[in-house]
């Protein structure tokens, strides 16, 4: 059986951008070693959850992975606090959450991210504050900073159990059923939680939006005071003295083991907690690697030298890069594009001249679009090259997005890509 290498960028996927004379970020970069990929291979377009949705990054992760997401999943936020080893316990609620720079109105939302520049470190120093100062009325809580900006948070109450099914204090998120949504417009302040509709009368749902409320609310109040941000402050920074929550759930998805599901051993490159939290659910080993230095001619030889030697530990690989979808969400065309030609040059570059292609299935694609013109995800198609093995190329000429709606692999879903690799890995 061939190896399996399944490589997904973070938000690859983008629309024609005027400025790159009317050429995605993708498109306009120069990737000859994907596009060499391309070349001897097949391509075709992946809707990652379905058509028609803009997902989060974790409903198109469980989906890629051959899961069906809308019987799984239970809300990014048990999936990152686990993740972080924190307990999840049925009735428990976790969220995703950002710190947040506000106004002096403690609402009015200036920046979701805190300029980006908050460092990990300052974040830890703030969740210490959160966890020591904080106190809730009815409850108790465990607060985590993850990487710089980002955290978790699972609140338990006293009086029983709590209801996921609430909205979002963080307006940039909204929600269909389960899963989140990456809303387009929204307004720039915080919200109230309350239970979504359908749960208005469950008890449980408005002690969970009453909770998570009061934390919010409270929060604000220590954050404000914290020496960090005063000390921020000071050096003319974004005081991150606000966290929007949104995500939330109250269980753990029980998935099949991957390995019984589709017998192979399968190892996985994660950077962020909630790749991580999939891939311990689901039975994939985590591939431990050394803290990104924020260098991707350091980082990415790294990996592509590790993905050569753990691949013979694993029937296979899910490599997650988040390079370009982070300056998407900031609207920045020429960064996005700047990181996919690093992504070519310092992974595919270091990792294509030292594998013979005929003992490997190399699969390229992304967890969704990321549109720079819309800073937030969309439901577009994302590219999708296959190659390696016995595989015939299909004249296809490059990686692309526009190239592949071309290519003779034509529309698959999430769901199809992982039983497509391990057909011609066999």
């Amino acid at each position: 059986m061939k190896k399996i290498l399944y490589v997904v960028l973070d938000g690859l996927g983008d629309l024609p951008i005027k400025e790159l004379g009317d050429k995605t970020p993708l498109e306009a970069a120069f990737t000859p070693h994907m596009d060499k990929l391309a070349q001897k291979g097949k391509t075709g377009i992946v809707y990652p959850v379905a058509k028609g949705i803009a997902p989060e990054s974790d409903v198109a992760v469980i989906c890629l992975l051959g899961y069906d997401a809308h019987k799984y999943y239970t809300g990014r936020g048990p999936l990152e606090s686990y993740a972080e080893g924190l307990e999840i316990h049925d009735g428990d609620l976790a969220l995703r959450v950002n710190f947040a720079t506000v106004d002096k109105d403690g609402k009015t939302i200036l920046d979701r991210r805190v300029g980006r520049n908050l460092t990990t470190e300052e974040a830890k120093a703030l969740a210490q504050e959160l966890n020591s100062k904080v106190i809730l009325s009815s409850g108790t809580f465990e607060f985590r900073s993850t990487i710089g900006h980002r955290g978790v948070l699972v609140i338990r109450s006293q009086r029983g159990r709590l209801s996921g099914w609430i909205t979002n204090p963080d307006p940039a998120y909204g929600r269909e059923g389960v899963f989140g949504i990456a809303l387009e417009k929204f307004p720039n302040t915080i919200q109230e939680s309350r239970p979504v509709e359908g749960h208005e009368n469950d008890p449980k749902a408005i002690e969970a939006a009453k909770l998570l409320n009061e934390w919010t609310q409270k929060a604000h109040l220590v954050l404000q005071e914290a020496q960090t941000n005063k000390r921020r402050a000071a050096e003319s920074k974004m005081v991150g003295n606000a966290i929007v929550s949104r995500d939330a759930g109250d269980c753990l998805p029980k998935f099949p083991s991957f390995t019984e599901t589709n017998g192979l051993k399968f190892g996985s490159f994660v950077q962020m907690p909630v790749e991580k939290g999939i891939a311990l659910l689901t039975g994939i080993d985590v591939v431990n690697l050394p803290l990104s230095t924020g260098k991707p001619e350091v980082d990415y030889p790294l990996w592509a030298e590790t993905a050569i030697k753990k691949s013979k530990d694993f029937d296979g690989l899910y490599i997650h890069i988040k390079g370009p979808d982070e300056p998407a969400h900031d609207g920045n065309f020429n960064k996005k594009r700047t990181s996919i030609e690093e992504i070519d040059k310092f992974f595919f570059g270091s990792l294509i001249p030292k594998i013979n292609l005929q003992d490997y299935i190399i699969a390229v694609t992304a967890d969704h679009s990321t549109p720079c013109k819309l800073k937030s995800h969309s439901a577009d198609p994302v590219p999708l090259l296959v190659v390696g093995g016995a595989i015939k190329p299909d004249g296809s000429l490059s990686f692309s997005e526009k190239a592949a709606k071309l290519g003779s692999i034509g529309e698959l879903t999430g769901q199809d890509i992982l039983p497509f690799l391990v057909q011609h890995a066999k």
